[in-house]
């Protein structure tokens, strides 16, 4: 039979059950009040968009308050773009969107991204705006803004539901589209577009203090006052993809990785085969495989097929030029053509796609085309046979010649003067196999 608990010891157990609790809500509370920090610098890119669902995946699994984007951006890649502002949607942690350092820019598609997050916050002297998409059109000169009635009307009343959503001013966010309205902090928050204006992180957290936000189908008070701030570190793989990714980059690497395959193949045993294929696949990752279009990539195989026919014919005819010409239009296609980035940047881009591809295909060629002449010479030893000589010094049987500036030893069946001239028949490892010249009888 169980004995009775008496009274002293149900007080024990309420006491430890009350300390447990504690321990639990403080645990918990201790949890919800950690702030994560996540710097999006740089173009928006496909790593872009890994780094936020990367993060925001860490805040879930956490229970942390808050992510904070901290942006400085002059824009990048579109479909990039509406990927993390799906993230930020659909996640269950509020995401403060706050431009900084003071000075910075959150442009183009930081703007839409911005108008997205569940607060918006800028720091002194930063800007937004300047969200009309822009065209990349390399065959005819560059970037040029999109102009397109459907392309526009939807992205601007994609930008104005982002407002709307948050209770931001409507008007302002399509003008940033339609005009390219360009807003510093100060005007930002006179016009309702952002929430907040503060210095750095600290002011910021201590701002947003208490407001109600709706994330994931529930609101949410944010309770960030002096909250445990951790910044965000990627993953190695985010990491590298970063590196890969900046578009700029991974044209290089692919473009150098092309050429270098070509120059390790016509050359086998070098290694440049193995760096120029790695190369390639850097690139085409950072590029982003499903960015790729089809046609360009076509093209690029066909350049490649006519350079490899070049190097197997003589000299350089129109298989090479050809493969050039395919490289070069190849490479200029392969981009996606719309971009939330300033027309400067793609500029550039477009500057880099024509310099290179031409300097670098021009630098290969020659090379590859000198190593293939090399191979295609005959043997020296077949060269120097009927080349004439001459005898320094008397040669009974063997002696000394001077050919093509050079001394060497040298054998004869008939004995041959100092100073005569004689003709190489021969060769046995370094010695020349040579008999006098006869002259003509007139």
């Amino acid at each position: 039979m169980t004995p009775p608990i008496r009274g002293r010891e149900l007080l024990s157990i309420f006491l430890i059950l009350l300390t447990s609790a504690g321990g639990i809500s403080s645990t918990a509370a201790q949890a919800e009040n950690r702030v994560l920090t996540v710097k999006l610098e740089g173009t928006i890119s496909s790593m872009s968009y890994e780094l936020v669902g990367e993060a925001l995946t860490f805040a879930e699994r956490g229970g942390l308050m808050a992510v904070v984007l901290m942006m400085d951006t002059p824009g990048g890649l579109l479909d990039a773009t509406m990927g993390i502002i799906e993230l930020i949607e659909r996640s269950r942690i509020p995401v403060i969107g706050y431009v900084y350092p003071p000075g910075g820019k959150a442009w183009s598609a930081g703007t839409y991204i911005l108008m997205a997050t569940h607060i918006a916050a800028m720091a002194p002297n930063t800007l937004i705006g300047s969200a009309q998409p822009v065209s990349f059109e390399p065959l005819g000169g560059g970037s040029r803004p999109i102009e397109d009635p459907k392309t526009l009307n939807a992205l601007e009343r994609y930008m104005m539901e982002r407002a709307r959503a948050h209770g931001r001013n409507e008007t302002a966010a399509g003008r940033f589209v339609r005009e390219n309205l360009n807003l510093n902090d100060e005007d930002a928050l006179k016009m309702g577009v952002i929430e907040v204006r503060a210095r750095n992180l600290e002011e910021l957290l201590e701002e947003v203090d208490g407001r109600v936000v709706e994330a994931g189908g529930r609101e949410i008070t944010l309770r960030t006052s002096k909250a445990e701030v951790i910044e965000w570190r990627p993953s190695l793989r985010v990491r590298l993809l970063g590196y890969i990714s900046e578009p700029i980059l991974a044209y290089l690497l692919f473009i150098v990785g092309f050429w270098t395959l070509i120059f390790g193949l016509s050359t086998p045993g070098m290694g440049a085969e193995i760096a120029g294929g790695l190369l390639l696949l850097l690139g085409l990752i950072g590029l982003g495989l499903m960015g790729a279009n089809l046609g360009a990539i076509i093209l690029m195989l066909v350049g490649f097929a006519l350079l490899l026919a070049e190097l197997l014919t003589p000299g350089f005819s129109i298989l090479g030029g050809g493969g050039l010409i395919c490289v070069l239009l190849g490479s200029l296609l392969l981009f996606p053509g719309e971009w939330a980035v300033g027309a400067e940047w793609l500029n550039t881009l477009y500057t880099i796609m024509i310099v290179v591809p031409l300097s670098l295909g021009a630098f290969f060629i020659f090379v590859a085309y000198k190593v293939v002449t090399a191979r295609r010479r005959k043997p020296f030893e077949m060269g120097i046979i009927g080349e004439t000589a001459e005898a320094l010094g008397d040669i009974k049987g063997e002696g000394f010649v001077r050919l093509r500036g050079e001394i060497w030893r040298a054998r004869s069946r008939e004995d041959i003067g100092d100073g005569e001239k004689v003709k190489v028949i021969g060769k046995e490892g370094p010695i020349l196999i040579v008999e006098h010249i006869k002259e003509e009888k007139r």
